[in-house]
This record gives C-alpha cells, structure tokens and sequence, in this order.
C-alpha cells in the first residue's frame, strides 16, 4: 500500500516519528508533507486536507496519514471532498476499529494535543492496530454485513454530495490550490497517480 504522510505546520516537528511509526510495515511512504518549520510555503489543514484529497483521488496514495494540533481541523478540510473516508485516531482502538468498521481511507491524528510523554510510541501501537485487520472486516462480527452496506451507502452519499474534483479546483481559493501545488515534490507525486487530475 503507498501511504502519504501530510504534516501541516503546527505539527511538522511530529514528521520524523510519523514515518519512524510507519517504516517497516511493508508498505510505501511517501512524505509529502511538512517535515521542519522552515519548509516553504507553510502549509495549514487546509492545504493539508486538499492534498490528501488529491493524493487520495488521483491514487498517488492509497491511504493518507495527516493530522494537526488536535486532528480536527485536519480531518474536517479532508472531508470537504470526495472519495476521503477520514477518522480521528489518538489511540490503538480506535484505529482497529475505524479499519474494522468503517475501513476508511485517511486518518487524522492529534500530534499536540494529549501528545505527552511516549507519544511517538503511541503512534506505533495505533499503526500497529490500524494495519493488523483486513478494513471492513466489521466488529462485533455479526454486525459485520450491515456495517459494509453502510459504508457502502457512505459512498453513495459522498458520491451524490461531492462535485468532481476538477470542478472543485476551479471554484477553489487560488492561492491554497497554488501554495499546495507549489509545495516541494507535490507535482511530481501527482505526475505518479493512475488518475490524471487537470488542475
């Protein structure tokens, strides 16, 4: 699986153990996102959540692993598009249980808020929860059938909510469009998508 790690500013001091976390599950990164204050443009949630919707959408990643201060804001502006599934995840269960239930696609984690003392440490057992279930595999397990008719109506819902992502790129605020585009390697990520998305 290629996963994009997309740190905004007030969390980019948690990069290196956000991919710390990640390496030697098998799977790919790609950090995309802020990795010191000094990196440029900054980027808030709302650059960061617009990236995730584009790594997301033109399947440059499979899954997306953001955040902020208290991984509100960034799981809000993830959601504003189409075809982001995204928990807020501060501790192991709930990582099992957002990819047993409702196997999403992009999780928010609160890298200030309640961080503390072992909090890179936390990252790693909540990667090791989130990743060690097949999504959807539901729970209790006799709630399992009804809970993948939900998410698939989720995606019916999203579907009919959300307009295209073009569309929604044109009637964007220019300026987060440019400043997330102009961030360093994002372009060359997208060139790497199955999906072209015209921007």
């Amino acid at each position: 699986m290629k996963i994009a790690v997309i740190n905004e500013i007030s969390a980019c001091d948690k990069n290196a153990d956000i991919i710390d976390a990640l390496s030697g599950r098998g799977h790919e990164i790609i950090n995309a996102g802020m990795k010191s204050p000094e990196d440029s443009p900054p980027l808030s949630y709302l650059h960061t959540g617009f990236l995730a919707a584009l790594m997301l959408n033109s399947g440059a990643a499979d899954y997306v692993v953001g955040g902020c201060g208290t991984g509100i804001g960034f799981m809000l502006s993830a959601m504003m598009y189409p075809n982001v599934y995204c928990g807020l995840i501060s501790e192991p269960l709930d990582g099992w249980l957002f990819t047993q239930i409702n196997a999403g696609n992009c999780v928010s984690l609160p890298l200030n808020k309640g961080w503390g003392w072992g909090g890179n440490i936390n990252l790693g057992f909540v990667f090791d929860r989130l990743f060690s279930v097949e999504p959807g595999g539901g729970y209790p397990a006799h709630r399992k059938l009804p809970q993948a008719e939900y998410r698939k109506k989720l995606t019916e819902i999203s579907n009919a909510a959300h307009k295209p992502m073009e569309e929604i790129i044109k009637s964007m605020d220019k300026n987060i469009v440019r400043e997330s585009l102009d961030f360093p390697g994002i372009r060359e990520i997208l060139k790497n998508g199955r999906v072209k998305i015209n921007i």
